[in-house]
Formats: C-alpha cells, sequence, structure tokens
C-alpha cells in the first residue's frame, strides 16, 4: 500500500511505531523496520553516547530507513541532530514543534523532518517553517495529550496543510488504517499497539496490565506532572491524585535528581530545559518541577516492572487490544485487514471498482 507517507520516507507500509520512552529501543524499532513499517527510536531518556550506540544498534538489525524522536526544547538537541545527521538517519521526529533553524539544518542533510503536534496552528506552524509532514494525535492517544478526538482534529489538520498527515491516537487495527486514509491522512502512527507486541521489551507483568485493561481502565490525570497524561487507572494513579502539595513536589525533587544522573545533564542544563519548557507551555514552576515525575515513573515500570511503582501511560486502544503479536505480524495483519475492508466496500457498491 502506497501513500505519501511511503513514498517520502522509503518504507513499505503506511504505518508508525511512536517513539515511546523506555520502549522504543533498537528491538522494537529494527523490528518495526523489518516488517515494512517506519521505526521510530525514543533518545530523550538516553544521554548522548546511548543514542549514538542505540542507533548504531538499529543500524546494524536493519537496512531499512527508521526515525529519532528529540525533545525539541532540549538543552542538548543540537549534539543529537548531529548524530542523526552523521549515522544517515532517514527521520527525525520531534514531540515539540522544532525552530525553523533545526529543520532547516536537517533539511539541508537529507533528514525529512516529522513534528508531532496536537492542534491545527501548530500543523500549519510548522509546515511553514518546513517540516515535510506531521503526525497528528488526537486525545484518544497515550501519553501527553489533549481533549480534541482524532476523528474532529485529523480533517481540520488535513484541509489546513498541503503535506502528507499521518494520523495518530485510537488506532490499532485495518479498519483504523482504512479510516484515517478516507479522512486524508498518509498512513497512521500506533503506541499503544506496538508496545503489546512479542518485540516490545516491556516486562511481561506490565504488558499482562495492558491486556487485562478494558477502555475504562484507561484515564487522564494531571497528577503527574501538571500536564494532561493518558494512562492506565492504578492505585499509584489515585495516591498521585490524592497526595498534597508538599509530598507531591517532595517526589518530583528526588526523581529531577535521579532524572540528573540518568540523562548525564547538570542543573544547569535542566534549569534551562525547564525554563524553555516554562515559557513553551506557560507552565508554573511548580509543574516544571512535577515533569520530572515522568520519566522516572515510566522507567520503574517499563524498565524495572514495578506496577505498583510506575505508571503506565496508554492510548484508549489498550482496551481492546488482546495479544502480543510480532512487529510483523502485526503490520501483515493490519495490511490484511485494511484490504479486507476495501474488497468489502467494493463488494457493497460503496467504492468504484478498479478500472
Amino acid at each position: 500500500m502506497q501513500t505519501a507517507l511511503t513514498r517520502l520516507v522509503g518504507v513499505r507500509h503506511p504505518i508508525v511505531q511512536t517513539g515511546m520512552g523506555w520502549v522504543a529501543g533498537p528491538r522494537l524499532v529494527s523490528a518495526t523496520a523489518n516488517a515494512g513499517a517506519l521505526g521510530i527510536l525514543a533518545s530523550a531518556t538516553m544521554t548522548v553516547d546511548q543514542l549514538r550506540t542505540a542507533v548504531r544498534e538499529v543500524k546494524s538489525r536493519t537496512s531499512e530507513p527508521f526515525g529519532v524522536n528529540l525533545r525539541a526544547d532540549a538543552g542538548d538537541a543540537g549534539d543529537r541532530v548531529r548524530i542523526i545527521i552523521d549515522e544517515g538517519v532517514k527521520v527525525a521526529s520531534f514531540a515539540l514543534a522544532p525552530s525553523r533553524e533545526l529543520i532547516a539544518e536537517l533539511k539541508e542533510a537529507g533528514v525529512v523532518v516529522v513534528p508531532s503536534i496536537g492542534a491545527r496552528r501548530h500543523a500549519e506552524k510548522v509546515a511553514a517553517w518546513g517540516a515535510d509532514a506531521v503526525i497528528v494525535q488526537g486525545g484518544e492517544g497515550g501519553g501527553h495529550t489533549g481533549d480534541v478526538a482524532t476523528t474532529v482534529l485529523l480533517p481540520q489538520v488535513v484541509d489546513a496543510v498541503d503535506i502528507p498527515v499521518v494520523a495518530a491516537g485510537g488506532f490499532h487495527d485495518g479498519r483504523g488504517l482504512v479510516a484515517a486514509l478516507a479522512y486524508g491522512a498518509a498512513g497512521i502512527a500506533m503506541g499503544t499497539r506496538f508496545l503489546l507486541t512479542s518485540d516490545s521489551t516491556v516486562p511481561d507483568a506490565v504488558k499482562a496490565r495492558y491486556l487485562a485493561a478494558t477502555v475504562k481502565d484507561v484515564t487522564v490525570t494531571t497528577a503527574v506532572d501538571g500536564l494532561p497524561h493518558r494512562m492506565l487507572r492504578t492505585d499509584l494513579v489515585t495516591s498521585l491524585e490524592n497526595a498534597g502539595r508538599t509530598r507531591t513536589l517532595a517526589r518530583a525533587v528526588r526523581h529531577a535528581a535521579a532524572f540528573r544522573t540518568l540523562s548525564g545533564l547538570s542543573w544547569r542544563q535542566m534549569v534551562r530545559e525547564g525554563l524553555a519548557m516554562k515559557h513553551g507551555k506557560e507552565l508554573a514552576w511548580s509543574q516544571v518541577l512535577l515533569a520530572a515525575n515522568t520519566p522516572m515513573l515510566l522507567k520503574a515500570s517499563m524498565v524495572e516492572g514495578r506496577t505498583d511503582l510506575g505508571i503506565m501511560a496508554s492510548g484508549q486502544v489498550a482496551g481492546v487490544i488482546e495479544d502480543l503479536p510480532s512487529c510483523k505480524e502485526l503490520v501483515d495483519r493490519v495490511l490484511a485487514e485494511a484490504d479486507a475492508v476495501l474488497m468489502r466496500l467494493q463488494a457493497q457498491g460503496t467504492l468504484p471498482t478498479p478500472g
């Protein structure tokens, strides 16, 4: 199935595996790439040296195109961009809008720039700055999310920009792919569905919690870092919501110190990143400090398997996912389902017969 997305990035199928922190490592990304989809390596939870090592590991596992997801507001974003360019990575993905200068630098080096956005105006901005495509996540998506449903946001963005649009938030099967294409998207991006594959390194106990979840077990909370965050409802989430301000901030300070050690950033760099975050989202300083909760609480579950101590970011689709296929099995299934849907519509006379 060829679309503007597959032609732009050189993959065989219009499916993207999103850059999930602690989840989208070399094994998952390379398995996705070998299945013919676009795998995106998550770099925000890596040091610069770890990123270079991870990129080289992906390259040793696959010769297919893949991408790297970056935090545009990170103090060392320039160093990470240089790795992408030097190592010949095909796609640079951004959770926050990159600057016009960063986009220009990447494009000059032949890297495809694909920011993720959650509002029409953001898509218009990055498109005007030269982005090659955008990933549009509706409110159904996991992690930090907005409150506009994909079915409302997606057509708005498709109508607003003239670059390929990839739909995210609520997708997990071939029916969703056909629906996204009908809206005018060039493909779909999935996070939770790829997290729940046999190629994902997420511990089995954590995967079991996702598989056991119903749609109503997926909630949106601001208790983790002050921003709307979609995740599984657990006792920990409830306790965070009920915790007092002093206790919550004390926990955030501990996590900030732990994340500084993990990321290799100095306190000065973390303050600089906090200033950028505060300015970009108009956050209070307490919210900036609370943001340190996210990477460490995610690490506890996604790496250490501590469902009692960690959070589990999740799209609403977790409530309808029931198995753990390999990435190849998943991609093949989605495409087969999409073909079946299209054939059924043609048989019903809903679509014209080709030729």
